[in-house]
C-alpha cells in the first residue's frame, strides 16, 4: 500500500515505522525539508522524504500526524491531492484541564472532512500515547490492543483496518464518522484519568461477558 504521512512529529514516527517495517510504501510530508528527510531516514524500509503535497499526492492513505488547530488548514490546502482517498484522522482535541476543546462543534475529523470533501476521513489511533505506538507489538497481558475506528467509506475502512494489523493491534468497529467526537470525548477522558488522576481507564469498565449485566445463571448480590 502507498502511505503518506502528513507530519514529522511523534505519531508520524511511531505509525509510519510499522508500516514501513510491514513493506508498504512510506512518503514522509513535511513543511521542513530537513525534519522530513531525518524522519524517514529513522523509519527505514525506503520511506521517502517529500512536501506536504507530494506525501498527500503519494499515498492510497493519507496520515494526518498533525495537531489538533493546524490539521484542517493543511487539509484544506491539500484538498485536490486528497480526493478520493482515505484520510486518517490521529488527533485529539484536548485543551488544558483535560478540556475537550470540539464540545458543542463538529469533531476534529469531522472538521477534517468538511475541509476535504473529496476525502474519506477514518479516525483511529487516538487512544494512546505515541509509545505505546512504538511497541512491537503492543500487547498487553497476552492480548492486543484494540483500536477502535470510525468512517463511512468501506474501501477506506479496509485499509485503515490492514494498517491496524500491521501495528500488532485489532481493528473494533467504531461506526460511521459521526461517532469520531465519542473517541475524541473518551481521549479526553482518558488522558484526565490517567495523567490528572493516576487511575487505570481500564478498571472503569467490566469485561464483555458482564457488559450486560451478569451472565445467565449469576444474581446480583445486594448490598
Amino acid at each position: 500500500m502507498r502511505i503518506g504521512v502528513l507530519g514529522t512529529g511523534n505519531m508520524a514516527d511511531a505509525l509510519a515505522t510499522h508500516w514501513a517495517r510491514a513493506g508498504h510504501e512510506v512518503t514522509i510530508g513535511g513543511r521542513d525539508a530537513h525534519k522530513a528527510e531525518r524522519l524517514a531516514t529513522r523509519v527505514g524500509g525506503g520511506a521517502k522524504p517529500a512536501s506536504l503535497r507530494a506525501a498527500a499526492e503519494s499515498g492510497q492513505v493519507v496520515l494526518a500526524a498533525l495537531p489538533y488547530g493546524a490539521g484542517a488548514d493543511v487539509v484544506r490546502d491539500l484538498r485536490t491531492a486528497l480526493e478520493d482517498k482515505a484520510l486518517l484522522d490521529c488527533s485529539n482535541p484536548v485543551g488544558p484541564g483535560f478540556r475537550l476543546l470540539t464540545q458543542g462543534g463538529p469533531s476534529a475529523a469531522q472538521q477534517l472532512a468538511a475541509a476535504a470533501p473529496g476525502a474519506h476521513v477514518v479516525k483511529a489511533f487516538n487512544l494512546c500515547h505515541e509509545d505505546v505506538w512504538r511497541m512491537r507489538p503492543p500487547v498487553f497481558d497476552g492480548r492486543p490492543l484494540a483500536v477502535p475506528v470510525c468512517g463511512d467509506d468501506e474501501t477506506a475502512l479496509a485499509r485503515v483496518r490492514e494498517l491496524v494489523r500491521n501495528v500488532g493491534c485489532e481493528p473494533v468497529t467504531g461506526g460511521g464518522l459521526e461517532r469520531a467526537g465519542l473517541l475524541e470525548a473518551t481521549a479526553a477522558l482518558f488522558i484526565g484519568l490517567w495523567v490528572g488522576e493516576g487511575a487505570d481507564a481500564q478498571a472503569i469498565a467490566p469485561p464483555l461477558a458482564y457488559a450486560s449485566g451478569p451472565s445467565h445463571g449469576q444474581a446480583y448480590s445486594a448490598t
